[in-house]
């Protein structure tokens, strides 16, 4: 299944508080919920304006898709298309 990295801009990303992170989290797994099995958050990275999400989902369709139902800007949807690793190296 294709994986995803998701940038959304988000001012003050940096500085919001665990109860705001977990209201954002509480309501993304909601619409997970309603979208089914076939879309999973892995995790996200919170930056100073910027959040970076990685999703496993069969399409850029279904990730733009919780994006939308859940009220949460997607600027930017990029499909990985390999992953790198310091083992890569060996």
């Amino acid at each position: 299944m294709p994986k995803y990295v998701i940038e959304r801009e988000i001012p003050g990303a940096g500085d919001l508080s665990g109860d705001d992170l977990q209201g954002i989290s509480q309501k993304s797994c909601g619409v997970l919920k309603e979208l089914g099995p076939t879309i999973q958050w892995v995790q996200s990275y919170v930056t100073g304006d910027k959040v970076y999400c990685v999703y496993i989902a069969p399409n850029e369709e279904l990730v733009r898709k919780h994006a939308e139902l859940g009220g949460f800007p997607a600027n930017r949807v990029s499909q990985v298309v390999e992953v790198i690793d310091p083992t890569t190296a060996e």
